[in-house]
């Protein structure tokens, strides 16, 4: 017997006459999955007098549909897998459900090819105008009910793709069964899968267009994933967060953060501790302790290095492949916002590494993601970037740049984030970053300015500010390209803060010299005044300064343990008074002796030694200061915010310099002394005679210092020094530095 005989045996008597058979090509179509629109053919469709059913179940001997009213339809076997039959019906029903058996069995389910789009033309519209400003509402893998039904609608964007379908759990990964529905306008593809349910893995099956089956790729927009090194998203639940903070945000969308008091602490979630046997922990454990210890240290903010979901534990997640995933090291994304919710109701600000300069060529990830240059800029002289061997975004292309800064804004409604710190912002702005003549592309012009990725950053920065006041965002940016932070309506990128990679390295290398060799180098210190009121400042001293064989903060100062300690102190008390929020990497507020390793924890057990306790003592009460002082924060990003008292003591490498708040703020008098040297009566000129109060000195005993000062008050004449109306004889103890506060 011939197939087509076997057919006609499985069918009624006239069947293969009938005018709503599909044809065999069509239906070998389907079971190769590679018909151009299995919607046309499968599910319920109008034909002459009634209804036709064709499903495709291959693991069904029997198959019928009972629709809601009652009425039942045999669904004739037309092999491999393939049903389908005729309904005569004056009123067409809509909703049914199959009902299927074979020798193991019978099972009832809803047919995915029975429901329409969910998806709609403004969706088509927005997307590829670059304007879809909610994608991730739309796209991913959302829990829902359609038409009674509860199941998963799955969207995702492969215009080139020749087909889509949902492969994961519920359809044993395979692709035949949820072939999806490509929206011709946006080259979007959609299915809404009823009977799926959260915590489901899954991924798409792409054929090219040239007919190559992909590597399985994992959702651009899932919100979940598995832990590595699985690599499947996971359907996750992230609407109805029971959210806490809402006062917190309304504070939060009035406060001016450039005039607010900033301390940073940044955070490696998976090195800061580690629970029994090195495993990583919870972001409920997480809360329970980095979130008190970093309150109780007087830190403002907790900024955690990307946290987006990513493959490789040693990218420290600056390779991130799940963007709109927290990463399931720690936990599901309940438990993420749970520990947001957590800081805000501390009084913390919770900061983002976001990372939009490149992505990995993992196979399941973006690169190549429909077979053809997607997300990538298709010229490898601007889509790949040689450092990090990766993949750089076409920013010039509508539907990416959407992605992206809908991404942003994703973190931003749905976990309630207060900042993103935008990595590596000098590769995007430079085409030929990193490269050598001849392997990048200049503009027309002759221009080596990256004019997409400026647009780009513009545009995230005005919707940024524009849909969630309060919110800042910070530019990791290591040029002297000029307006970071200046407004985008003047010209500028719009951030709300940048990184001072300039006061970084020039006073590093001013703390590694000898004391004897100081004097030598003494503008490293004052040059970042000559350009500090440019933008509005950070000061890091972040990761990238304690890793890649460059060994701790403390290692770098220079000579033996005592020396190490007081420089490093002195060092902190300098940054903490000079104009610009403030910002530590972890381990470094308590003098972590060893290179940062992502690896294993901190070395907590350094506590035990005074020292190391005299350090965190220290940085604790900088912060506190820092917070109760407003000329120490108040007008960080103006001039009239600071004046040199002494700035070309080089002899001596003493620095003096006067900090002003509003009228009515006392103002505060910053003295560094870096030279194991206490310089006594030292002659200091002050902005008002009076008593100054002695507010900090970082030798302090209780600092593990040498316990040297001014009793904790002077008193200044009207005797003018240093072109200031008073002046005081201090003692300025060893490698240390003091905050002078005048009396109100």
């Amino acid at each position: 017997m011939t197939a087509g005989e076997a057919d006609a045996a499985a069918e009624p008597p006239g069947a293969q006459f009938c005018a709503w058979r599909l044809d065999d090509d069509s239906i070998d179509a389907i079971r190769a999955a590679r018909h151009p629109d299995p919607f046309a053919v499968l599910g319920l469709h109008a034909a002459g007098g009634g209804v036709v059913v064709r499903a495709f179940s291959p693991d069904a001997s029997k198959l019928r549909a009972v629709f809601e009213d009652g009425r039942a339809l045999p669904l004739a076997d037309r092999g491999g897998g393939f049903f389908e039959g005729f309904l005569e019906t004056a009123a067409p029903p809509l909703r049914y459900e199959l009902e299927a058996e074979n020798p193991g069995g019978a099972w009832t389910y809803v047919d995915p090819y029975r429901f329409g789009p969910v998806l709609g033309p403004i969706d088509d519209y927005l997307l590829v105008e670059g304007s879809h400003r909610a994608l991730h509402h739309k796209l991913g893998a959302h829990v829902m009910r359609v038409e009674g039904a509860a199941g998963v609608h799955f969207a995702v964007w492969a215009p080139n793709a020749q087909r889509v379908s949902v492969v994961g759990d519920f359809n044993r990964w395979d692709g035949r069964l949820h072939q999806m529905r490509k929206r011709v306008d946006s080259g979007l593809w959609e299915i809404f899968a009823p009977g799926v349910g959260a915590g489901t893995n899954y991924k798409y099956e792409i054929v090219s267009r040239d007919g190559r089956l992909l590597p399985l790729k994992a959702d651009p927009v899932g919100f979940a994933a598995e832990l590595r090194p699985s690599t499947a998203s996971i359907v996750a639940e992230i609407r109805d967060f029971p959210w806490t903070d809402a006062e917190f945000l309304d504070a939060r969308a009035r406060r001016e953060h450039w005039r607010e008091p900033m301390s940073v602490l940044e955070v490696h979630l998976g090195s800061w501790r580690r629970g029994e046997n090195g495993r990583f922990l919870t972001y409920d454990e997480l809360a329970d302790q980095l979130i008190p210890y970093a309150k109780d240290m007087g830190f403002t903010h907790i900024e955690l290095m990307p946290v987006c979901e990513h493959p490789l534990d040693a990218s420290w997640g600056y390779q991130p492949i799940g963007l709109f995933a927290p990463t399931s090291r720690f936990g599901d994304p309940a438990a993420f916002a749970r520990f947001v919710d957590r800081a805000h109701a501390e009084g913390l600000y919770v900061i983002l590494d976001w990372v939009p300069a490149h992505f990995p060529v993992d196979a399941h990830g973006l690169a190549m993601f429909d077979g053809e240059p997607l997300y990538e800029h298709a010229d490898p002289r601007r889509g790949f970037h040689p450092d990090w061997n990766t993949a750089i975004y076409d920013y010039g292309r509508r539907e990416v740049s959407c992605f992206l800064i809908a991404n942003a804004l994703f973190w931003l409604e749905r976990y309630h984030i207060d900042g993103l710190r935008v990595d590596a912002v000098a590769s995007m702005l430079y085409l030929d970053y990193s490269r050598q003549p001849g392997e990048w592309s200049p503009n027309a012009d002759g221009g080596n300015d990256n004019r997409d990725a400026v647009a780009f950053l513009k545009r995230f920065n005005e919707l940024v500010y524009e849909e969630h006041p309060g919110v800042a965002t910070f530019a990791e940016e290591s040029t002297a390209w000029a307006g970071v932070t200046a407004p985008t309506s003047s010209g500028g990128l719009g951030f709300g803060f940048k990184w001072n990679m300039g006061f970084m390295h020039d006073t590093l290398d001013y703390m590694e010299l000898d004391p004897i060799y100081r004097k030598w180098s003494h503008d490293r210190m004052t040059f970042g005044l000559v350009y500090a009121f440019s933008e509005n400042f950070v000061l890091p001293l972040s990761h990238d300064e304690v890793t890649h064989g460059k060994g701790s903060l403390l290692a770098r100062m220079s000579g033996g343990d005592w020396r190490k300690f007081a420089t490093l102190r002195a060092y902190y008390g300098f940054m903490w008074g000079h104009p610009g929020k403030k910002l530590l990497f972890m381990g470094q507020e308590f003098a972590q002796r060893r290179e940062w390793s992502e690896e294993g924890e901190l070395d907590w057990f350094l506590l035990d030694a005074d020292a190391h306790a005299g350090v965190r003592a220290l940085v604790r009460d900088l912060n506190r200061l820092l917070k109760a002082t407003p000329a120490l924060h108040r007008r960080d990003n103006e001039p009239g915010g600071f004046s040199w008292i002494v700035g070309d003591d080089t002899a001596q490498s003493v620095f003096a310099f006067a900090r002003y708040g509003e009228d009515g703020d006392p103002p505060v008098v910053v003295v560094s002394n870096f030279t194991p040297e206490p310089r006594h009566d030292y002659i200091l000129g002050m902005p008002a005679a009076g008593r100054w109060r002695e507010a900090l000195n970082t030798d302090a005993s209780c600092y593990w210092g040498s316990g040297a000062g001014n009793c904790g008050a002077l008193e200044a004449t009207a005797e003018p020094a240093h072109g200031q109306p008073a002046s005081v004889r201090l003692t300025l103890p060893p490698l240390a530095t003091l905050f002078l506060v005048a009396d109100a």
